[in-house]
C-alpha cells in the first residue's frame, strides 16, 4: 500500500487536492487491507465515529470530508455523486492505494456505486447500506417525510428517522449522523442536489465486486424495498435486512451489522 505501509493504528491526517484544486481533508486509521468508508449526505467523517474502531481493528480505514463539510473546501458547483466518487478515487490515489474495499451508507452508498462501477479492477468487495439506485427506478421517501424534513422541528424528526425511540432512550446522543453542524446553507443545498440527482441504474450491472446490501426494515428515509431493487440489478449481490431498524441501522444495530460486514469483507 505504498505510503501507508507500516502505519500503526493512530490516526493520520492529510490534505488531498483534486483535479480542480479543491482541498479535501483526509483521515486514515487502523492497519490491514484498505477500506474506504463513505458517510451520508451533508455529513463529514464523524458519521463513523461510534463504529469506526470496529473496522480499524482489521482494516486501514480511509475517510474524507465531502466538499463543503468538515475540513474540506466548498469547491466548485455543481455537486454530484459522480463528482464525490471522483474525489474518493483522488484521495485513494494520493495515498498510493490501488486495491481497496468500499462501504458506503445513505448518500455514501450512492457515491460508492459510482466508485465500484468506475474502478472495477480496484474494488475488491462492496458494501451498500441504507441507500438507493436513484432515478426513476428508486422508491423515494414519501411526501410526508419530505414536508417534515423542511419543518422547523426537522432535527427531532430526522433523529426519529435515524433511530428507534427505544434506542434513543438508552443512547441520548449527541448523534454525529444528523449532519455536519458547521455546514453552510449553500453546501447543504449542493449536497441535497447531489443526492437527489443520483441515478446509477445504467452502470449498476458493471459492478464486478461481490456486493453486500444492508438496510433497516423500518427505514422511511430510504425505503427498504430499495435493497432488493439494488440486489436485482448488481450481478453478485446479497442482502441483509435488520428487523425494526431505521436509517442508521449501522449505528443502532452495530453489534450485529459490524461483524456481518467484517465477515463479508474477510471472505
Amino acid at each position: 500500500m505504498g505510503l501507508l505501509a507500516g502505519m500503526c493504528a493512530m490516526e493520520y491526517h492529510q490534505i488531498t487536492r483534486t483535479a480542480d484544486r479543491t482541498r479535501l481533508a483526509v483521515q486514515v486509521r487502523g492497519t490491514g487491507p484498505a477500506l474506504l468508508i463513505l458517510p451520508g449526505q451533508a455529513n463529514n467523517h464523524h458519521w463513523w465515529d461510534r463504529i469506526r474502531a470496529d473496522f480499524a481493528e482489521h482494516h486501514t480505514t480511509i475517510t474524507f470530508d465531502y466538499r463543503g463539510t468538515g475540513g474540506s473546501d466548498l469547491g466548485a458547483a455543481p455537486y454530484t455523486t459522480q463528482l464525490f466518487a471522483d474525489d474518493a478515487l483522488a484521495v485513494l490515489d494520493s495515498l498510493d492505494i490501488d486495491r481497496f474495499d468500499a462501504y458506503g451508507t445513505s448518500m455514501g452508498g450512492r457515491t460508492a456505486q459510482w466508485v465500484a462501477a468506475r474502478a472495477q479492477r480496484r474494488v475488491g468487495r462492496l458494501v451498500l447500506g441504507c441507500t438507493t439506485p436513484g432515478g426513476t427506478h428508486a422508491v423515494e421517501r414519501d411526501q410526508a417525510v419530505r414536508r417534515a424534513l423542511a419543518s422547523a422541528n426537522a432535527t427531532a424528526f430526522m433523529t426519529d428517522l435515524m433511530y428507534t425511540p427505544e434506542w434513543q432512550e438508552l443512547n441520548p446522543g449527541p448523534y454525529a449522523t444528523l449532519g455536519d453542524p458547521r455546514i453552510t446553507p449553500e453546501a447543504r443545498r449542493r449536497h441535497l442536489a447531489a443526492s437527489n440527482g443520483h441515478d446509477a441504474w445504467a452502470v449498476l450491472p458493471d459492478i464486478a465486486a461481490p456486493t453486500f446490501i444492508l438496510h433497516g426494515s423500518d427505514d422511511r428515509f430510504a425505503p427498504v424495498v430499495n435493497a432488493e431493487i439494488l440486489a436485482g440489478r448488481i450481478p453478485k449481490a446479497n442482502t441483509r435486512i435488520f428487523d425494526g431498524a431505521r436509517h442508521a441501522y449501522f449505528d443502532e444495530c452495530h453489534p450485529e451489522a459490524g461483524p456481518a460486514v467484517l465477515d463479508f469483507l474477510a471472505r
